[in-house]
């Protein structure tokens, strides 16, 4: 289903069936400050499986990420130093990933690999999903094939089309952009970008 929302003043009714669908293991495709993406309740590892399987990830090779509605509660899903914290300060809300060692509050399927992406975009809708849920959203961008219209990637209309059977809601929040978000991996001694995108990092 197709579901409108906007910056400010949406109806708590459809924010709560959000929320709800989210709880009991549904899959939303959600607007962020860079592409739509799809996600899921950042804990319940069962509806992460499903997201991997769609996108065709192996939770074994790659990175997830997870979207969190503030800086302290980054905390409990991610390790973070004193530096990191400062640059993070400074860069949230914003276009930006950063990849920081996991802690073993996120569900088993995040230990394969130790580390996890964390985002917090500048987007209202999506930081009041993420502040009602008071949990993280496993995130990743839409499934896309290199010859397929980029429309399928920014027009809600088209998104829930293509993946009305796969999703249980898709939230209408405009026309989206195309850029992804800057990576940062900050488990070495120095922050290092791996993918430059919409958010320029000034160090």
């Amino acid at each position: 289903m197709l579901l409108k929302l906007y910056d400010k003043n949406n109806d708590p009714q459809d924010l709560q069936q959000i929320v709800d669908t989210l709880n009991d293991g549904g899959i939303i495709i959600y607007p962020t400050d860079t592409m739509y993406a799809i996600g899921c309740h950042g804990l319940k590892e069962r509806a992460i499986e499903r997201i991997c399987r769609i996108k065709g990830i192996d939770p074994r090779k790659n990175n997830l990420s997870i979207v969190c509605y503030d800086l302290s509660s980054i905390s409990e899903y991610a390790k973070v130093d004193n530096n990191t914290f400062k640059l993070m300060k400074h860069c949230f809300p914003g276009p930006f990933t950063f990849i920081l060692n996991g802690t073993t509050r996120l569900p088993k399927i995040f230990r394969n690999r130790k580390e996890v992406g964390i985002r917090m975009p500048d987007n209202n809708i999506t930081r009041e999903i993420t502040r009602l849920l008071d949990a993280p959203i496993m995130t990743t961008t839409l499934p896309h094939s290199e010859n397929e219209d980029l429309e399928y990637l920014t027009d809600p209309e088209l998104i829930e089309e293509k993946f009305n059977d796969m999703v249980d809601i898709v939230i209408d929040g405009g026309i989206g952009g195309i850029e992804p978000s800057t990576v940062i991996k900050c488990t070495g001694e120095f922050p290092e970008i791996i993918r430059q995108g919409k958010g320029i990092l000034e160090l």
